[in-house]
């Protein structure tokens, strides 16, 4: 019986790495509960890596994003070092995305936009948590939130000043397919001025 999984080739994906991920994430949906769940990679200063799940709630034809607490670690390791990698996993599928590249903040506009639709609750929450920060215990979280409730009543949330979107412009990306034996396929991307090159890695 031939293996399960969808071989890849250099001659079949997309010129442009994000035009393929997309090609992939949407073939991804019906089979994960939480496709845009990536892992986000910084390092800061001092070459120290931090990893960590974030949601990717941003993709177009250039750039990947997320949202966060400016203050968190992810943000701080960023303000020291606006490089990070992005690792997107599909298991039901056998396939794996990393991205890697430079790092900017959102447009307020953006940021602001994003905010407006999220949940009363997470609006909130973006107010109490002083996200990466030592807390006492979860009832003094919990007094933070009902204490940002109650500055808000009746009133729309407004985005804090200290919460955004990031945007990283990727200028490296492989596609790993797994396949039987551990002959897996790799389609490496790499930036080439406004153009990509991309070529088969062994496994």
């Amino acid at each position: 019986m031939s293996e399960r999984w969808v071989p890849l080739d250099v001659t079949t994906c997309d010129p442009d790495p994000l035009a393929q991920f997309a090609r992939w994430f949407e073939e991804a949906r019906d089979v994960m509960a939480e496709p845009e769940a990536v892992t986000l990679v910084t390092v800061d200063g001092r070459g120290h890596p931090s990893a960590r799940m974030v949601l990717l709630r941003h993709r177009d034809e250039a750039t990947l994003g997320w949202f966060t607490n400016y203050h968190s670690r992810k943000g701080r390791d960023l303000a020291e070092n606006p490089r990070a990698a992005l690792v997107w996993y599909c298991e039901a599928l056998g396939r794996q995305v990393r991205a890697e590249g430079l790092v900017a903040a959102m447009s307020a506009a953006a940021s602001d936009a994003y905010f407006a639709r999220r949940p009363r609750g997470h609006q909130l929450s973006a107010h109490a948590s002083a996200q990466s920060e030592p807390l006492a215990s979860r009832a003094q979280l919990e007094e933070l939130v009902a204490r940002a409730d109650a500055r808000y009543a009746g009133v729309a949330v407004p985005r804090p000043d200290h919460w955004g979107g990031y945007l990283l412009t990727p200028d490296a990306v492989e596609f790993w397919q797994r396949r039987d034996d551990r002959l897996h396929d790799r389609v490496a991307y790499e930036r080439a001025g406004d153009t990509w090159r991309r070529q088969r890695l062994a496994p």
